[in-house]
C-alpha cells in the first residue's frame, strides 16, 4: 500500500541519505562490529551532512526542520542497513536533543549544541541503572549540592555511546525525601574527574553499539550543568519518553520490512525439490501474513508519526506502536530465519544478524510488559 505521509521534500532528504550510507557507512560496517562502536569519522561525517542536527536551531548549526518526519526517514535508512545506526544515531540525535534544546538556557544551548551538530561532542543518556531497569522512579543515582555545583555518586548500565560519548545526560537523585518529584538532570562531561567508563558490555547483537556501565564517583558538575529546572528531571523524562518509543518503533519496522523483502527475494532464488522455495504453499502463505501484517502495523506507525508531527502523540499511543512493532519485528524475523534455513544461522547473513541484533528491542525503551501496563492503566484497569 502506498504511504502518504511523506512529501517531495521528505523523499529528496531520504535519498541522500541512502547516498551516505551507500558511500560512507555500508563499506565500513565490518570494521565498526570489529571495533564493537562507531568511530569518530562516523559522527563528523553524519555532522557534515546535517544529520545530527535536524532538531536543532539553525543558529546553532542545526537544521531545525520542525518536521519529525525528517527524524523518521533518517531513522528508517539507517534501520534497513542495521538495528544499530539508528539506536546510536537516535540516542544522540533524536533522544538527547530534545532535552538540551528545550530545557537550557541559552547559554547552556551555546555551549553544547553547536558541537553536538557537527558529531564532534557525541552525546549518551543515563537513566537504566543496574539494580533499577525500567524503574526510573526508583533510581538510586545521587546528586549532592556543593557550594555552587553538585557531586553526584552512583553508576548506570546499559548505556549505548556510552564507551564514546563527551557528554552524557544523567537523571540523579536530587531529593530523595520527594521520590519520583525529587530527581533532576545533569550534563556530565566525561572527562571529569571521577567519572568512569566500566566494561563496554558484550552483548547477543549489535555489535557496532559501545553499550557500556558507567561509574560516577564523587564527580563534581556545576551549577550551570543542570539541565532544566530542579527537581522535574522525572516529569521531563516521562515528557520525551513518547518520542524515543515512537523513535524505536520506526526502527523495529523498517528494520523487519527490509529483512522481509530481501527474504521474499532468496525464496524466490531458493531451489529445492526442483523449484523456487517460494512456490511452496507453506512459504506462501506464511510471507502473505507476514507482509500483511508489516503493512498493517505502517499504517498504524504512520499515524503515530503524523501524530507527533502535529504535536498530538499521546504516550499510551506511543506505548502501544513500540511493544506492537518490537512483537512483528521477532516475529518476522525468525520466520525469516526459518525460510534461509541452516543459512538462516550464519553470521555472513544478514538475516542471522538481524534476528540476533532484534531481540532487544522488547526490552529497551521500556519492557514490553511496561507498556502494556500503560495502556492497561489508561483502560481504567
Amino acid at each position: 500500500m502506498k504511504r502518504t505521509i511523506y512529501n517531495e521534500d521528505h523523499e529528496a532528504f531520504r535519498a541522500s541519505v541512502k547516498e551516505f550510507l551507500d558511500r560512507q557507512v555500508v563499506p565500513n560496517l565490518d570494521a565498526h562490529s570489529a571495533n564493537h562502536g562507531l568511530d569518530r569519522a562516523f559522527w563528523l561525517a553524519a555532522g557534515e551532512q546535517g544529520f545530527l542536527g535536524l532538531e536543532i536551531p539553525e543558529e546553532y548549526g542545526g537544521m531545525e526542520a520542525g518536521d519529525y518526519r525528517f527524524n523518521a526517514v533518517l531513522t528508517e535508512e539507517l534501520a534497513k542497513v542495521n538495528m544499530t545506526l539508528p539506536s546510536c544515531v537516535g540516542i544522540h540525535a533524536d533522544i538527547v536533543a530534545p532535552y538540551l534544546v528545550h530545557l537550557t538556557t541559552p547559554e547552556q544551548r551555546e555551549r553544547w549544541l553547536p558541537a553536538f551538530c557537527t558529531g564532534e561532542m557525541l552525546t549518551a543518556i543515563g537513566m537504566t541503572e543496574p539494580g533499577g531497569g525500567s524503574d526510573l522512579a526508583n533510581l538510586k543515582t545521587t546528586a549532592v549540592r556543593d557550594g555552587d555545583g553538585w557531586v553526584i555518586n552512583g553508576a548506570k548500565t546499559f548505556i549505548t555511546n556510552g564507551g564514546s560519548c563527551d557528554m552524557v545526560v544523567v537523571a540523579a537523585r536530587t531529593a530523595p525525601e520527594k521520590k519520583a518529584k525529587g530527581i533532576s538532570l545533569f550534563a556530565v562531561d566525561t572527562t571529569l574527574p571521577g567519572f568512569s567508563v566500566g566494561r563496554v558490555l558484550d552483548k547477543v547483537g549489535q555489535d557496532e553499539s559501545d553499550t557500556a556501565e558507567l561509574a560516577f564517583d564523587n564527580v563534581r558538575v556545576g551549577g550551570d550543568d543542570l539541565i532544566g529546572e530542579l527537581d522535574t528531571g522525572f516529569i521531563s523524562m516521562m515528557q520525551f519518553l513518547p518520542q524515543e518509543r515512537l523513535g524505536s518503533a520506526v526502527t523495529n519496522l523498517a528494520h523487519a520490512a527490509q529483512i522481509l523483502q530481501e527474504t521474499i527475494q532468496y525464496a524466490k532464488d531458493r531451489t529445492a525439490f526442483g523449484q523456487p522455495i517460494g512456490k511452496f504453499q507453506h512459504n506462501q502463505f506464511l510471507l502473505a501474513e507476514l507482509v500483511t501484517k508489516v503493512e498493517v502495523t505502517q499504517a498504524y506507525v504512520d499515524q503515530c508519526v503524523l501524530a507527533h508531527t502535529e504535536g498530538e502523540l499521546t504516550a499510551v499511543d506511543a506505548a502501544k506502536a513500540k511493544w506492537w512493532t518490537s512483537q512483528v519485528q521477532n516475529e518476522v524475523l525468525d520466520h525469516c530465519v526459518q525460510i534461509y534455513g541452516g543459512y538462516g544461522y550464519m553470521n555472513e547473513y544478514r538475516v542471522a544478524r538481524a534476528w540476533r541484533d532484534a531481540r532487544v528491542t522488547k526490552i529497551w525503551a521500556g519492557t514490553n510488559e511496561i507498556m502494556k501496563m500503560l495502556i492497561g492503566r489508561d483502560l481504567g484497569l
